[in-house]
């Protein structure tokens, strides 16, 4: 049974950072993309980043661009958020995904996305 688990979470003062990560259980035979998604309350899950199945290509929502990197483990398929320079505004429940494909240009849709975790949460005060 494959399960996606993230950690990480917590809550932190503006400025500060926090690095999720995402570990998936059970055994997998190839790696896809893998994302991460955020819901704040009231609002829908949008995409924050993702990460190609070889490590070797990322891409990150405009708003957290340079401040947010995404990163993989491959060995230990785990995937990693490290956040820094944090802003109320990051403020949201965080989801790490997998894909069964490659996304070339669709990393941003998460109906694109198969597994997902449960959620962690982010909270940044101001």
């Amino acid at each position: 049974q494959v399960q996606m688990v993230e950690s990480g979470g917590g809550l932190v003062q503006a400025g500060g950072s926090l690095r999720l990560s995402c570990a998936t259980s059970g055994r997998s035979d190839s790696y896809y993309t893998m994302g991460w998604f955020r819901q704040a309350p009231g609002k829908e899950r949008d995409f924050v980043a993702a990460v190609s199945g070889r490590a070797n290509s990322t891409n990150y929502a405009d708003s957290v661009k340079g401040r947010f990197t995404i990163s993989r483990d491959i060995a230990k398929n785990m995937m990693y958020l490290q956040m820094n320079s944090l802003k109320p505004e990051d403020t949201a429940v965080y989801f790490c995904a997998t894909s069964s494909f490659t996304l070339v240009t669709a990393y941003a849709d998460p109906k694109r996305y198969t597994r997902w975790g449960q959620g962690t949460q982010v909270t940044v005060s101001s």
